[in-house]
């Protein structure tokens, strides 16, 4: 396994983290414990986790994901060999995750209720990177590359969300900052502030990036370069469609999609099933297994320091696992670059 560096802190990471949304809804807490197992047995020391999680959240499972992971932490005594990674949720009308049913926003007050809660799910005195799950400003962050304005006067500052983070930096309870869902304007933004107020730089940007979406290398991928703020790619197999088990119409029993297909349009487009289709073609051209090619070609990318993959069953984890021993050459490369022309980013 390969480590790199959490942005301009020492924490070094997996350049594979795994992902863990499915834990407490799709997979049981054994389950987990074998893909904790398996991922930590490959040399994974970075997990995912967010107060959202299990997907789809609900006010019944709202934690859990990260109650299994604090068990298992436990059940090994290997706290202080994994970098556990939290997100907090942003604006939105989910009035069951705060205190007397408010809606979600990124203000000191719900900052430290949702990081007290964290903090005890995870039974840990601290969290190593800390996560905006989505900006307090509105946005279209889960689907599309317009960018659609709308006037708001009550968002909180990115100056005030800094402070109250920076703040829980000097207490311990978080090691470092991170966004996710974020656009360019918005990392950038980040960045300015700290550098203006003299705050802890963020360190990281979770936004999805895979063969069918690699919207993030226009504009954010050379601030990620230049500033050190490295892409944690989520989605690398674009919710399992670049798998091929999608395709014509499948809807395979147990799948995400079919359990939950209303929630993933993002992956259901028009050029997405022709371009999954010339992907897989590269794949066995070069005697590749398609779901390890998408997922190393996300790892190699200057930008990105670790990818989160995510797995409902074992033998997929481990094949997502082993991507990182594959490699992929200069030939391989250019016949994905072919295909991106052609489909230029379908499902962004």
């Amino acid at each position: 396994m390969k480590f790199k560096k959490l942005g301009h802190t020492d924490l070094k990471v997996s350049t594979i983290c795994l992902g863990t949304m499915t834990w407490g809804e799709q997979n049981n807490e054994d389950e987990a414990f074998r893909q904790m197992d398996m991922a930590y047995d490959y040399g994974v020391n970075f997990f995912d986790t967010a107060e959202l999680y299990p997907i789809p959240p609900s006010a019944e499972t709202q934690g859990e994901t990260s109650r299994i992971i604090s068990r298992w932490l436990k059940s090994k005594n290997v706290r202080d060999k994994i970098i556990v990674a939290d997100k907090i949720v942003g604006r939105s009308n989910m009035d069951w995750f705060r205190d007397k049913g408010e809606p979600t926003r990124l203000n000191p007050k719900q900052i430290k209720f949702a990081l007290e809660r964290s903090l005890k799910n995870l039974n840990t005195d601290y969290i190593d990177l800390y996560q905006l799950h989505w900006p307090d400003r509105p946005l279209n962050v889960f689907s599309g590359l317009e960018y659609q304005h709308k006037e708001t006067e009550d968002v909180i500052s990115i100056k005030e969300t800094l402070n109250c983070l920076n703040e829980f930096i000097k207490e311990g309870k978080i090691r470092s900052i991170g966004l996710s869902n974020e656009t360019a304007w918005g990392v950038f933004e980040f960045i300015k502030v700290a550098e203006m107020e003299g705050l802890e730089k963020i360190v990281s940007v979770q936004n999805p990036y895979n063969l069918l979406n690699r919207s993030y290398e226009v504009g954010i991928s050379e601030i990620s370069i230049r500033e050190k703020v490295g892409l944690l790619a989520y989605s690398p197999l674009a919710s399992g469609t670049l798998s091929g088990k999608y395709l014509d119409g499948k809807l395979p029993e147990g799948t995400r999609l079919k359990l939950f297909g209303e929630r993933y349009p993002r992956y259901r487009t028009p050029n997405s099933e022709p371009a999954i289709k010339e992907y897989m073609k590269i794949a066995k051209k070069f005697n590749l297994n398609v779901c390890q090619m998408a997922i190393k070609f996300c790892e190699i990318q200057p930008f990105v320091t670790s990818v989160i993959i995510g797995a409902t069953k074992m033998d997929q984890l481990e094949i997502n696992l082993k991507s990182h021993e594959i490699n992929l050459d200069e030939e391989v490369i250019k016949d994905i670059n072919k295909v991106q022309e052609i489909y230029s980013n379908p499902c962004p």
